[in-house]
């Protein structure tokens, strides 16, 4: 397993969480006050993260690029030249469907794609590859799958090598560039798309941004949302992992 994934987990939350709860568990006799401070931050930290109105409240922080109002869907072609949609993971061999499937937020993605497609007549590329030992079709391919036989759209190329946005934005205009395209409407989160935009417009793109699956809005729970929840708890990590992303991608990458 690459040592990037484990150093991940364990880094960030929830991981780094659980460890400071191991952490004070184990200093619980030899120092009480630290053990008790780690205790502290280690439920905090989880309790605050299962919160919807903290979801909430994180994904307006992120959340910066306005959607594509749908009465501009039509002209799209006037301002770019193929839609770009971004894997978003895949699940592993479901029996369902006798293999590996697009994640629900890739197929959140490649829906949101499809209708543009089918609104502007632009073609669309897919971008994903293989991550951490998984076995061919890329994310690309089983995208271009499910784009042809549940959305009826066919996918014109495949990006399938990338393992991070910076590749997807890197190995798609190695694959545009040739033909001469140069605009782009950009397909993923709306938290993750300042991140992705920075990317493709680095690898020299104008870039139409087409946001989806907004977070900071009303949660519409009982009490405001103070309650705890699993989903909250793992969007509150898609929300973090964005967050750092923003914070690191200027530090590791240069312009191509």
């Amino acid at each position: 397993m690459p040592f990037r994934y484990i150093l991940k987990q364990l880094l960030l939350p929830p991981g780094v969480l659980l460890l400071l709860l191991l952490l004070g568990w184990w200093l619980r006799r030899r120092s009480p006050r630290l053990a008790a401070s780690c205790f502290v931050l280690g439920f905090a930290g989880l309790w605050l993260m299962s919160l919807p109105v903290v979801v909430e409240w994180s994904a307006r922080a992120l959340e910066s690029e306005a959607p594509l109002p749908q009465p501009q869907w039509p002209g799209l072609a006037q301002r770019a030249e193929v839609i770009v949609v971004l894997g978003g993971g895949r699940e592993l061999a479901d029996p369902a469907w006798g293999g590996d499937q697009p994640s629900s937020l890739a197929l959140e993605r490649l829906r949101f794609a499809a209708r543009l497609a089918r609104a502007s007549g632009l073609p669309l590329l897919t971008s994903g590859g293989l991550h951490f030992g998984t076995q061919p079709p890329s994310e690309a391919a089983l995208l271009a799958q499910s784009s042809a036989e549940d959305f009826g759209v066919a996918v014109r190329w495949q990006e399938s090598s990338s393992r991070t946005t910076w590749e997807n934005a890197l190995n798609s205009a190695a694959l545009l560039r040739p033909q001469g395209i140069r605009r782009v409407v950009l397909v993923t989160q709306a938290s993750h798309m300042p991140r992705a935009r920075w990317c493709f417009e680095r690898a020299g793109f104008e870039v139409v941004v087409a946001p989806l699956g907004y977070l900071g809005v009303a949660n519409g729970r009982p009490g405001g949302g103070w309650l705890p929840e699993s989903k909250a708890l793992w969007q509150s990590g898609l929300l973090l992992n964005e967050a750092l992303g923003r914070l690191l991608y200027p530090l590791l990458y240069r312009q191509p």
